[in-house]
């Protein structure tokens, strides 16, 4: 049987923490800067975790054990 491949766009875009949540970037951060206030856009700059419906497939998806 082949072995399993990764997804690359996957990879670039999310982590996994050692305890197994999984990590993403916050979306709206790229451009139209200026209109969003300071404390918006600090609030913009972290990770979140993702939703454990989703992080399932995304588990899967990075070749590991959901």
């Amino acid at each position: 049987m082949p072995k399993a491949k990764t997804n690359k766009s996957i990879t670039k875009r999310f982590r996994v923490t050692k305890n197994g949540i999984v990590l993403r970037g916050q979306s709206f951060t790229s451009h139209l800067k200026v209109r969003k206030s300071s404390k918006h856009k600090r609030s913009l700059s972290g990770t979140v975790s993702v939703h454990k419906t989703y992080a399932k497939k995304i588990k899967k998806a990075l070749g590991l054990r959901p």
